[in-house]
C-alpha cells in the first residue's frame, strides 16, 4: 500500500482532513519557510489528532539536539532532514529519520537513513519548489531503503508518478494549495486518486 504524507500543516482543519480522508503522515515544518509553524502551534495541533495518524517534523541543518527537543514537546514520531546533514549527526536520534536527497540527476549520494525523501534540486530552498524533476533519474534506484516521492506532485501527476516509480510513498504540499493555503477539495482529491492506483494497475 502507498503511503501518503500531506506536508506544511498549519491548522487543524487541514491535518484532520487529511487524516480523515486515508493520510499516513502529516508534515509540520519547523525550518524557515512559507509553510514554517511553530512548536506551540504544532504541539496544539498534535494533541487533538489520534495516534494512529505519524507526524513529521520536517527540519533543515538543526541540531540533533534541538530536533529531539522539538519532537518530544510537540509528541512528532518521525524526524525529517532536508539540508546536509550528515549520518554521523543523526545516527543515535530515538526517532526514525527521514533524509532527503535533492534530485538534479541520476549521480546520487545516498544517505543512510530509515526512508528516503527524493525532492526537486533548487538552487534557491532546500525544499518545497512545487517542481517536478525528472523522473527518470530514479530508474537505477534499487530500492534498498524505501522512500518518499516529492516535488510538484499534484492530482494531474501523481498517478502517473506512482505507475512510474513504485515509491513507498508520495509527499504534496503545494499541490494541495490554493494561494499558498491548504485546500480541502484538493487534499480529498489528491488522496483518492492515489487510493485508486492502488486498485488497478497502471
Amino acid at each position: 500500500m502507498i503511503k501518503i504524507k500531506i506536508c506544511g500543516i498549519r491548522d487543524l482543519e487541514s491535518a484532520a482532513i487529511a487524516y480523515n480522508h486515508g493520510a499516513d503522515y502529516l508534515g509540520f515544518v519547523f525550518a524557515k519557510s512559507k509553510r514554517q509553524i511553530t512548536k506551540e502551534l504544532a504541539k496544539e495541533i498534535i494533541e487533538k489528532l489520534p495516534k494512529d495518524i505519524l507526524k513529521v517534523g520536517v527540519f533543515v541543518d538543526c541540531p540533533t539536539d534541538e530536533m529531539i527537543s522539538i519532537a518530544d514537546f510537540c509528541g512528532l514520531d518521525i524526524l525529517q532532514l532536508h539540508g546536509k546533514e550528515k549520518y554521523d549527526s543523526y545516527k543515535d536520534s530515538p526517532y526514525p529519520i527521514i533524509k532527503s536527497v535533492c534530485v538534479k540527476s541520476s549521480k546520487m549520494d545516498i544517505p543512510k537513513a530509515d526512508y528516503l525523501l527524493f525532492d526537486t534540486w533548487d538552487k534557491s530552498m532546500a525544499g518545497g519548489s512545487g517542481k517536478t524533476f525528472d523522473w527518470k533519474c530514479l530508474k537505477n534506484y534499487k530500492g534498498k531503503i524505501p522512500f518518499f516521492l516529492a516535488g510538484g506532485l499534484n492530482k494531474d501527476n501523481v498517478a502517473k508518478a506512482i505507475s512510474q516509480l513504485s515509491p513507498f510513498a508520495v509527499d504534496v504540499s503545494s499541490g494541495v494549495e490554493t494561494d499558498g493555503i491548504k485546500d480541502k477539495k484538493k487534499i480529498i482529491e489528491f488522496i483518492k486518486i492515489v487510493k485508486e492506483c492502488q486498485n488497478y494497475d497502471l
